[in-house]
């Protein structure tokens, strides 16, 4: 099977040669500086390069950013403080966000360099996935964590406000983006819960980000591009709430924050999933690692599951423990197939 089969196979459900082997969420770069100084080829500079230098699946993400390249330092992101208190502020920083050209990942300068990588997901070389800035993580960006929240209940026009732009933003780039190359899946960004669950309520949810969902997953369906919400902390609560307005997957589901992948399962079957495994084992030893797999074998061998670390790899982790990861999710990954 090819990449792109191999993806869409395993999140119908279907039957595969191997799971795919990825990193959804790359490295840090404090990860890459230690391993560097441990026999990772200094030559080896983009994500592109490593992924191939590790045996990875070819998998390119390209995080649709909201503002104009000028303004991004001038903004401040901030999630503590924000930068908009009110409607006349946001209306005043409104001409340097949503823009035509958006800023791209470091290893991408332009939409055309798309191009090459629709080429290579046509071929099955690759997968192509693209981020955008959720309908939770966007206002919050803007307002700061904690006028954010109040926002719900002192502000609800401009929560309103800000997401009805958003969401027109996301279907122009979507579309853009569909003229040159038609994503895999993707992603919304939204870290709307924690440990502890969901970072707002159901009721809020529902009428604050749920219709613009709904207005923009119909178009995702038609293209044929399968949604994820991305989530830090506990989803679990959150995961019908997703499902209902045509979101099918979640990541990272972090291990420390007591998400279970078996349980998810059972309470909803046809749940997409990425990632799961723990990253706090993998300075543990050869023995931690295989145990940490064996744990999540019956998700990967029920379908609409790929492992793989449950956020960035922490510069805690040498190269040498890294590889010895990578060799037991490919024995795993094979396992999980037959």
């Amino acid at each position: 099977m090819n990449h792109v089969e191999r993806f869409r196979a395993v999140m119908n459900f279907q039957p595969v040669d191997r799971l795919p082997r990825v990193e959804w969420a790359m490295w840090w770069d404090k990860t890459i500086q230690r391993w560097k100084s441990e026999g990772l080829p200094a030559q080896l500079r983009t994500v592109t390069d490593i992924l191939a230098y590790f045996a990875l699946d070819p998998y390119c993400q390209f995080w649709i950013g909201t503002r104009d390249s000028a303004s991004v330092s001038s903004i401040h992101q901030r999630h503590e403080e924000g930068c908009v208190d009110n409607n006349d502020a946001y209306s005043k920083i409104k001409p340097s966000l949503f823009p035509n050209k958006p800023p791209l990942p470091p290893d991408h300068s332009d939409f055309q360099d798309m191009v090459p990588w629709s080429e290579k997901q046509q071929q099955g070389e690759a997968v192509v996935w693209i981020t955008l800035e959720g309908f939770f993580w966007f206002p919050r960006t803007l307002l700061g964590i904690e006028r954010h929240l109040y926002a719900f209940y002192d502000q609800p026009e401009l929560v309103h406000r800000i997401n009805g732009d958003l969401t027109d933003y996301h279907i122009r780039m979507i579309k853009k983006i569909a003229s040159i190359c038609r994503p895999t899946f993707m992603t919304f960004a939204e870290d709307m819960s924690y440990n502890h669950g969901p970072m707002l309520s159901r009721e809020l949810f529902y009428e604050f980000l749920a219709p613009y969902y709904r207005k923009v997953i119909p178009l995702l369906k038609e293209l044929d591009i399968i949604p994820f919400v991305d989530t830090d902390g506990d989803a679990t609560l959150m995961v019908p709430w997703l499902l209902d307005v045509g979101i099918r997957g979640v990541l990272p589901l972090e291990r420390q924050a007591g998400v279970d992948a078996a349980n998810l399962r059972q309470s909803f079957p046809q749940l997409n999933m990425i990632g799961h495994f723990d990253k706090m084992v993998m300075d543990k030893g050869e023995d931690m690692i295989r145990r940490e797999l064996e744990r999540l074998l019956p998700a990967m061998r029920s379908g609409g599951f790929i492992p793989s670390v449950d956020h960035q790899t922490p510069p805690g982790i040498s190269l040498a423990q890294y590889r010895s990861y990578l060799q037991l999710l490919g024995e795993y990954t094979l396992r999980a197939a037959r």
